[in-house]
C-alpha cells in the first residue's frame, strides 16, 4: 500500500474520531430533558406500561372489531387432501413446490392421500448447495477475503431455505420418490444442528481451497480435492438423512385405499408419471417489488441450487397484473407456488392474514406509516415463507376479496392447516408467484426475453423462503 494512500486513511479516521467526540449529533442534557417529556406518567400511561410489561403485546393489540365471524367460503377453490408439515426446518420452498405437483397427482389419479418424499430432494439439495459453495470459492480464489462476493459465500455456505428455483433445479436432475420410499428423520425435521455442522466443515474446506489456489494449484488438482471434500459432506448427509433410493416399488391405490398395482420405479420414472418433468421450462417467476422498475426482467447471482443450473429470472410486475394470472390458474384448478411476508399481521390462532388484525397504533400512541416500497427499501419487509395458493373469492364484479393458501405447518395450524388472507393484505405482503406459462399473457412472456438486470447475491430480492 502506498504511504500517501495510507496517510489519507489515517487522517480520515482521525477526523471521524474528532467529529464523534466534539459533542455534535449526540444526546445533550437539554435534548434528553425534552425527550423525557414524551412520557408523562399519567394514569393511562402507567396502565399501558403495566399491561405491556406483563403480557404478549400481540394480545393487547388484537383488534376486537376485527374478531367477527371469519368468512371461509371461496368462489374458486382447488381441492387438496392432507396437510404437510415441515416441522422445525426451513424447507417451506420445497414442501410448497412438491405440493403444487401433489395436487395434480391427487386430481389425476383420485388417490385417497399422497405425498412426495421431501427428504429425498432435500438430500440432493444440500449436496448440490455444498458444491455450489466450494466451486464458488474456487472461482473467486484470486479475490481477497474482503471481497463482497467472497464474504457472502462464507456467510452463506449452506442453508435449508430456498425458492421454487431449487425445486426446479433439484427435482429435474434427481427425480422424485414417494414418502414411504424415503421417510423423514429427526435431522430433516430439525435441520439446524446438521446444517451448522455441514456449514462449519464447508467453511474449513473453503479456506483450504483458497490456500491451495494461492500456492499455485492447477484446476485439476482443485477439482480432485473438491470431489474428496464432497465425499465427506455426502457421508455426513447420509448419516443424518439416510441413503437416497435409486429404485423402489410403489403400491398404487384407488380412491378407497385398495391396492391396484405394484409399480417398479426409479426416481426419474416416478417424476415422469406423478410429477412434472418440465419444471425448468413450464414455469415463470413473477415478483411484486414496488421499489424497482416494473415490466423489467431481473437475475440474481447464485440464485440457483446447483452450480450447473441457471440463475432464475424474475419479471417485476404490478400486483394487479399478477392477480390476473393467479385467478386464471385457479379457475383452471391449478395451484401455484406463492411466497410472502407471512409474519406480518398474522393471527395464527384464526389462520387469518389481515392488516386490521392488530391495532399497534392505538396501543403505542403513534402511527406506522411506511408503504410497501418503503418497507422493502428499509429492510422492514421481504419474502419469508412459501405456501401453495389454492383459492380466491371473487365479488360480483370479478374482483378478489380474499385468498387462501395450503400451508406446511401441520393440520392443526391456522385454519385447518390453511391461511386465509384479505386482498388488502395480499397487496401489501405478497412478493413472489410461480405460474405455469400457459396462464401468462404473451406480453409478459416477452419480458423474459429482455437481457436481465443482474443483481448481486446479497440483494434483498434474493431472500430465501423458510
Amino acid at each position: 500500500m502506498k504511504k500517501r494512500f495510507l496517510s489519507v486513511i489515517v487522517f480520515s479516521a482521525a477526523l471521524f474520531s474528532l467529529q464523534a467526540q466534539d459533542g455534535k449529533g449526540g444526546i445533550s442534557s437539554g435534548m434528553l430533558e425534552q425527550i423525557k417529556q414524551s412520557y408523562q406518567g399519567i394514569a393511562s400511561d402507567k396502565a399501558l406500561r403495566n399491561a405491556i410489561g406483563n403480557n404478549d403485546i400481540r394480545k393487547l393489540a388484537l383488534n376486537q372489531d376485527n374478531l367477527t365471524g371469519m368468512d371461509t367460503h371461496f368462489s374458486i377453490k382447488v381441492n387438496s387432501k392432507g396437510i404437510t408439515d415441515q416441522k422445525s426446518s426451513g424447507r417451506c420452498w420445497l414442501f410448497t413446490g412438491l405440493n403444487v405437483m401433489r395436487a395434480k397427482a391427487l386430481a389425476k389419479y383420485d388417490f385417497p392421500s399422497f405425498e412426495f418424499s421431501e427428504i429425498y430432494p432435500f438430500f440432493w439439495d444440500q449436496l448440490e448447495k455444498s458444491n455450489l459453495f466450494l466451486q464458488g470459492i474456487i472461482d473467486t480464489s484470486k479475490s481477497p477475503m474482503s471481497d463482497k462476493t467472497v464474504e457472502w459465500l462464507f456467510q452463506h455456505p449452506l442453508s435449508d431455505g430456498g425458492t421454487f428455483t431449487g425445486v426446479a433445479d433439484i427435482v429435474s436432475k434427481y427425480g422424485l420418490v414417494p414418502k414411504e420410499a424415503m421417510p423423514e428423520t429427526n435431522s430433516s425435521d430439525n435441520t439446524s444442528r446438521m446444517a451448522n455442522l455441514v456449514s462449519l466443515k464447508l467453511k474449513e474446506y473453503g479456506l483450504q481451497l483458497r490456500e491451495m489456489a494461492a500456492n499455485g494449484a492447477k484446476p485439476a488438482a482443485l477439482e480432485k480435492e473438491k470431489t474428496a471434500m464432497l465425499g465427506t459432506i455426502y457421508r455426513m448427509l447420509v448419516l443424518n438423512l439416510g441413503v437416497p433410493p435409486t429404485e423402489f416399488d410403489y403400491v398404487r391405490k384407488d380412491a378407497k385405499g385398495n391396492p391396484v398395482e405394484t409399480e417398479h420405479h426409479t426416481p426419474m420414472s416416478f417424476l415422469e408419471k406423478y410429477g412434472d418433468k418440465q419444471l425448468l421450462t413450464n414455469y415463470v417467476m413473477l415478483m411484486n417489488d414496488p421499489s424497482r422498475e416494473y415490466y423489467k426482467c431481473y437475475e440474481i447471482d447464485y440464485d440457483r441450487h446447483r452450480y450447473d443450473g441457471k440463475n432464475w429470472t424474475y419479471v417485476n410486475l404490478p400486483i394487479e397484473d399478477i392477480k390476473e394470472m393467479a385467478i386464471a390458474s385457479l379457475k383452471d384448478s391449478t395451484m401455484m407456488y406463492f411466497s410472502c411476508d407471512v409474519g406480518k399481521c398474522l393471527n395464527s390462532e384464526r389462520g387469518l392474514l389481515d392488516v386490521r388484525n392488530y391495532d399497534y397504533e392505538s396501543l403505542m400512541g403513534t402511527t406506522f406509516g411506511m408503504d410497501k416500497k418503503q418497507r422493502i427499501q428499509t429492510f422492514s419487509s421481504g419474502s419469508s415463507h412459501a405456501m401453495t395458493l389454492m383459492a380466491v373469492d371473487l365479488n360480483k364484479d370479478g374482483k378478489p376479496v380474499k385468498w387462501m393458501v395450503e400451508n406446511s405447518w401441520g393440520a392443526s395450524a391456522g385454519y385447518q392447516g390453511h391461511l386465509i388472507m384479505t386482498d388488502e393484505w395480499f397487496n401489501e405482503y405478497m412478493f413472489r408467484l410461480v405460474v405455469e406459462t400457459k396462464y401468462v399473457p404473451a406480453k409478459v412472456m416477452e419480458l423474459f426475453k429482455q437481457k436481465p438486470l443482474r443483481l448481486p447475491a446479497w440483494d434483498p430480492m434474493f431472500a430465501e423462503e423458510n
